[in-house]
């Protein structure tokens, strides 16, 4: 008896989701040298992305409140006009 495609599909979907989530032990070994190349690479990662947002947000809104408060006109005429 053949099963529809959809039917297999719902049978299929929830079985290949549920082996994923069952974990069996490693018996793996990382060394002390690979061990600290992870940790030293995750580190960088993680200030990559820190310096990336400061480079794209901070920057631009420090050159506005800069901007902003050495020009005291401008701002002052907007506030009149608007």
């Amino acid at each position: 008896m053949l099963m529809k495609p959809m039917l297999r599909a719902s049978l299929v979907v929830p079985g290949l989701l549920l082996s994923l989530t069952v974990a069996s032990p490693a018996a793996a070994y990382i060394g002390p040298g690979a061990g600290l190349s992870a940790i030293g690479t995750i580190a960088a990662l993680v200030g990559a992305v820190l310096l990336l947002l400061v480079g794209f947000v901070w920057y631009p809104m420090k050159r506005l409140l800069r901007r902003r408060s050495s020009n005291p006109r401008t701002s002052a005429t907007a506030e009149k006009k608007g």
